[in-house]
């Protein structure tokens, strides 16, 4: 140092100013106490200044840092950090208000090592955090524990002292009038903030809240043009989905407009949405489909159609497969039922309930045009049975109804056990009796001519295709040839049927040559010398063929109540001779022919031979 400045105080204060010295060796220079009072003064100053200087400069680094940052999580985290590293503390927290609970929660913490304090709750007025936050106004103290200003509570003092916490400084989070919460810095030591340390604390705690509310503002903003967006999507989405619908049933008009049936508006719905679609009728059976679709007895079939409710209109979905009822006028036309497409969405869905209805016109219009073919069928097979009209135009009705009365055939009644089952008869009678048949309804039953030689072949047939659950019996007649002789065949099956019926044998077919002797009850013609040679054939040729008399045997057995020994007595031959006749009637009769049914057919047949053939 020069030894001026040596010699003079005043300069020397002045040079160590000038070199930036340490207050503390301004205060050992020995000058006048007003020189180096106030060269104290310039020196502290010139701290206030240079700590100033730094704090902005802080702050203008955290305003930089704080602008970088969109998402609020790191913001809070980035606000307690700085605060912690500028005020020189243990550490900092922020807590947020809460306008539902009326209370601050904690919401960022840096230095914090206590759970029970991180997780600490704070209303309005208890503890120095409640009481910021209900006055909006900075408070601070060396020791929170042993200040009385504050409302002290139970939980707030337990989480202090679990942190460790001695001094706290705390200050108001206010931008524009509105509140959001309370930034801390504390320490574990006791230690009184000054002024500027709150003032720090309090333009730091301004910054925090003006960057928190923009944040907030700019994910406020992004939700919106999520939302916005989001709706955008929903709105095209539907919009594609309606024109998408409205396609849809613009092809399916087309079908309709062009003749198409139930089979191409299946076909398109399965083509529409990108899957298999199965039409099954009223009774469970597959009507039409397009695709791999499972078999109508298949589980997953059956549990969807079981869950639609009938007359719904709406769709029923189980295990991503969708049935809907296709219903008319209350009635239950069958089910359409779609798969392999994964979730439906709301236009799928709609296009798959305008299919159910557009199939339900199809379904109407068909029945209508059947039912006009099948009344005008009823009329040709009524005006046959009941010979009303020449022959001539009998028979040129029955051409124009495509059936040929000229070639053999047979005349079947069918009768159901039900009332209104005519229709559904009518329908599954036309299916069974098979192409070239003419079918109608007459009198409450269902007439049927068959081309055929073998009424009771084919009444069993049919009665066997309809099933025994339908409750059907069929009977019939013939052979018949020409116009004329339908009106006799038909009666000679009405009687069939009857007897069936009336015999107990209801769901079953047969001809009236089948019913033995009660055929020749209800037989129009009886052959009686049909019946007896279909009871006693095989003994009359054997007579014929040996010169043996088995059937005068036969008579006097069963006329000497079924004794051998009275039936040689009576043809005057020996009880063995008896014996071995019996043994060749079993052989050519069946070991069934003294069972009491086929006993009496056998008596019956030898009393009408007898008849025939007094001699």
């Amino acid at each position: 140092m020069p030894a001026d400045t040596r010699r003079d105080p005043a300069l020397r204060l002045l040079q160590l100013l000038a070199d930036d010295a340490p207050l503390a060796e301004l205060a050992r220079v020995e000058a006048p106490p007003e020189a180096r009072e106030l060269a104290l003064r310039i020196g502290n100053d010139r701290e206030a200044h240079r700590h100033r200087e730094g704090a902005l400069t802080a702050l203008l680094d955290t305003a930089r840092e704080l602008a970088t940052e969109s998402d609020p999580a790191t913001v809070l985290e980035a606000i307690v950090r700085r605060a912690r590293h500028l005020l020189h503390t243990d550490l900092a927290y922020l807590t947020l208000y809460d306008p539902e609970a009326g209370d601050t929660y904690m919401r960022a913490t840096d230095g914090s090592v206590s759970a029970l304090f991180q997780s600490v709750r704070l209303s309005l007025g208890d503890g120095l955090g409640g009481l910021v936050a209900s006055t909006h106004k900075p408070y601070w103290t060396a020791d929170y524990a042993r200040d009385l200003r504050f409302s002290h509570t139970r939980d707030i003092d337990g989480a202090v002292r679990d942190e460790g916490i001695i001094a706290i400084c705390g200050t108001p989070l206010v931008v524009d009038g509105e509140f959001v919460g309370v930034l801390f810095a504390a320490n574990r030591t006791p230690r009184p903030f000054s002024r500027e340390d709150v003032a720090l604390l309090g333009n730091l705690a301004t910054l925090a809240a003006v960057t928190l509310l923009q944040t907030r503002a700019l994910a406020d903003a992004e939700h919106a043009l999520r939302s916005l967006s989001e709706a955008h999507e929903t709105v095209r989405q539907h919009t594609a989905g309606v024109e998408r619908a409205a396609a849809a049933h613009d092809r399916f008009a087309s079908l309709v407009l062009q003749g198409g049936g139930v089979d191409d508006i299946t076909a398109a719905l399965g083509e529409l949405l990108g899957g298999w679609a199965v039409l099954l009728d009223g009774s469970g059976a597959r009507r039409s489909s397009h695709g791999p679709a499972p078999h109508e007895g298949s589980d997953c079939l059956a549990t969807v159609v079981a869950s639609c409710e009938l007359d719904s209109g709406r769709l029923a979905e189980v295990g991503g497969v969708y049935a809907i009822t296709v219903t008319a006028a209350r009635e239950q036309l069958g089910t359409l039922v779609v798969g392999g497409i994964g979730a439906l969405g709301d236009a799928d869905q709609r296009t798959v309930e305008r299919a159910a209805v557009v199939t339900a016109l199809v379904l109407l219009f068909e029945r209508t045009a059947s039912d006009a073919r099948q009344s005008a069928r009823n009329r040709v097979v009524s005006d046959l049975v009941s010979a009303r009209g020449t022959p001539e135009d009998r028979l040129a009705m029955a051409r124009a109804a495509g059936f040929d009365p000229q070639g053999p055939f047979c005349v079947l009644v069918l009768r159901g056990h039900e009332q209104g089952t005519t229709r559904s008869v009518l329908i599954a009678a036309g299916t069974a009796t098979g192409d070239g048949a003419l079918v109608g309804a007459h009198d409450g039953d269902i007439v049927a001519l068959v081309p055929g030689t073998e009424p009771d072949r084919l009444a069993k047939s049919v009665a066997a295709r309809l099933g025994r659950r339908a409750g059907v019996t069929v009977a019939g007649a013939g052979p018949v040839r020409g116009v004329d002789q339908i009106p006799a065949g038909h009666e000679e099956s009405a009687r069939t049927v009857a007897a069936l019926i009336a015999l107990g044998h209801r769901g079953v077919g047969a001809a009236a040559t089948e019913l033995g002797f009660a055929g020749l009850i209800v037989g129009a013609e009886p052959d009686v010398g049909q019946y007896v040679r279909k009871v006693l054939g095989p003994v009359l040729d054997y007579d014929e063929r040996r010169g043996t008399d088995l059937v005068r045997t036969l008579a006097a057995y069963f006329a000497s109540g079924s004794s051998p020994r009275h039936a040689a007595a009576a043809l005057h031959v020996h009880v063995n001779t008896i014996a071995q006749r019996l043994e060749r009637i079993s052989a050519l009769l069946g070991d069934t022919w003294q069972r009491p049914d086929s006993a009496l057919e056998i008596q019956l047949a030898l009393r009408l031979r007898q008849l025939l053939s007094p001699s």
